[in-house]
């Protein structure tokens, strides 16, 4: 898959099949995460995957009590406030719940959910590219997925539910959900273009060039 297409279509998907993901499609999704750059060489992260259906079953109930409460700080105002139209803004945070409704319903169906720790990291420098790497490589595989971070909620609950020895350090970055979607991938179209989000030289400069169309397209069937 050219890197351009992978960039360009990889979105958020919330709506997957059963079909379980292979072991062997796992160990290429997380071994081309582990490539991604990190501070230092010094690979402070840790990754469980989990498809036991007990255990996804107890996480879809917090997930649910978690998912109540970030509505109720989006309601309050206190999450997802947009810099730009907000009724624009509205309308799509009104098809991401419907899509997140149904995620949440369907999550003990998931086939794979894969929680991501790290240690010591300073804003997240060290393990969002290993983060993104790891959703890059499951769309090389029509692999789709979803980050979360709903679950830092009850993160202390996730940490004793999976053993992570919170002792030493180690804290819940988000968990990615895995599996074959039922939607199609697609270019994102309701992003604002560089020249209005980008400038040069100075926060108001003129970036210097415009972008009306994503520079990337799916060549024609």
């Amino acid at each position: 898959m050219d890197v351009y297409e992978a960039l360009y279509t990889t979105r958020m998907m919330r709506r997957m099949r059963k079909d379980p993901v292979p072991l062997e499609t796992q160990c290429r999704i997380l071994d081309a995460a582990i490539r991604a750059p990190n501070g230092g060489n010094a690979q402070r992260w840790h990754f469980v995957a989990v498809d036991d259906p007990a255990l996804k079953s107890e996480l879809a109930e917090l997930y649910r009590k978690c998912r109540q409460q970030e509505y109720a700080d989006i309601a309050g105002g206190a999450l997802a406030k947009t810099i730009h139209d907000p009724e624009e803004h509205a309308a799509t945070l009104r098809r991401i719940k419907a899509s997140g409704d149904y995620f949440s319903e369907h999550f003990a169906d998931i086939p794979l959910l894969l929680f991501v720790f790290s240690i010591d990291d300073h804003g997240g420098a060290n393990i969002y590219p290993a983060i993104w790497s790891t959703l890059l490589a499951a769309r090389a595989e029509g692999v789709g997925g979803v980050i979360t971070t709903v679950l830092r909620y009850e993160e202390d609950t996730v940490h004793k539910l999976l053993g992570v020895p919170t002792g030493e350090g180690w804290r819940m970055n988000v968990m990615l959900a895995l599996g074959y979607p039922l939607g199609r991938w697609g270019v994102a179209a309701n992003r604002r273009p560089v020249h209005e989000v980008a400038g040069r030289n100075a926060w108001g400069g003129h970036f210097g060039a415009t972008v009306p169309e994503p520079l990337w397209a799916p060549a024609a069937e």
